[in-house]
């Protein structure tokens, strides 16, 4: 369907292409597509697309769970796609070329190098490309982004994907935008929880109230895009072990802290006394713990996932 371009740099020959499988089906498909990139991509039946969209005014707890979250799927059939903004989008796309994902990035701009949206994002851009990625724009090649091509944009986003996440993002923010194009695309949409407190968490917050799924451990996510688990402990305990020494590598001191508490389940309120952590730092930790996949809280206590020892 697609001609093999592998890995082009933003000065070769921009394509017109044929719409993508998932695009096709939408209610308003572009015109006309223009891609550079692997577009052999769209032609891997096993390939899932996850679209993750946030705030450009993301927080550190977005930061951290997008980060997370991406870093789970590692190993997977799973492209990354988003619209290479800053904030959310850019953490997405370089999050998932450090794990070896595929990005599929939709600017609001055309793909010349000289138009590119946002002008700071043109190492990313050939980044995604160098990791075998696409960018892809129903935009003519020299049109420069304007207020408008944004939203429509989001359109391509939504329509390529199997699923939504939502990070981060105001009520009225350009991200509900995506999602709710999602809904009428008939797709998945789940939202990240965040703090009540937050103005960037009233999207998700609101998504979540109207039926999209929270996602509140990467296995959430797992199992919306019908990933098998990476802890089959019956089938493969050493695996296991490995993979939660690897998630144990990464977590902050604070993360570590609550884990060496835990060899027995302990409320919220015994971990802040038994850590002398603020409370803060201490409802963030334990959030990104459960995105992380080594702590559950169920009847009002905080438990292991299993023995882990630190």
């Amino acid at each position: 369907m697609f001609k093999d371009t592998q890995y082009p740099e933003l000065s070769k020959t921009i394509q017109t292409v044929d719409l993508p499988p998932l695009l096709r089906q939408i209610s308003d498909p572009p015109k006309k597509l223009f891609a550079l990139g692997n577009l052999t991509l769209f032609d891997d039946p096993s390939v899932k697309f996850l679209c993750i969209v946030g705030s450009r005014r993301y927080s550190s707890y977005g930061h951290d769970a997008v980060r997370q979250i991406i870093q789970s799927l590692k190993g997977h059939p799973v492209a990354i796609v988003s619209g290479l903004a800053l904030g959310i989008d850019s953490i997405a796309h370089s999050t998932a070329i450090e794990v070896g994902l595929p990005c599929i990035a939709v600017p609001g701009s055309g793909l010349h190098k000289d138009v590119l949206y946002p002008r700071t994002h043109l190492e990313l851009a050939e980044s995604i490309l160098r990791h075998g990625g696409v960018l892809l724009s129903e935009y003519e090649p020299d049109f420069r982004a304007s207020p408008w091509s944004f939203p429509m944009r989001n359109r391509i986003m939504a329509g390529l994907s199997q699923v939504v996440l939502v990070i981060e993002g105001e009520e009225d923010s350009g991200t509900l935008i995506t999602a709710r194009l999602a809904l009428d695309y008939n797709r998945d949409v789940c939202a990240l929880p965040g703090s009540i407190f937050s103005e960037t968490s009233k999207g998700p917050l609101a998504l979540i109230k109207s039926g999209a799924t929270p996602i509140c451990t990467p296995e959430d996510l797992h199992k919306l895009l019908g990933l098998k688990s990476d802890l089959i402990l019956e089938d493969s305990p050493e695996k296991a072990e490995e993979y939660i020494r690897e998630k144990i590598q990464n977590c902050s001191e604070e993360e570590v802290l609550i884990l060496s508490k835990l060899n027995t389940p302990k409320t919220r309120e015994e971990l802040l006394a038994l850590t002398g952590l603020e409370l803060t730092k201490l409802q963030i930790s334990i959030s990104m713990l459960e995105i992380r996949g080594l702590i559950s809280e169920e009847y009002g206590c905080v438990r292991k996932v299993r023995s882990i020892h630190v």
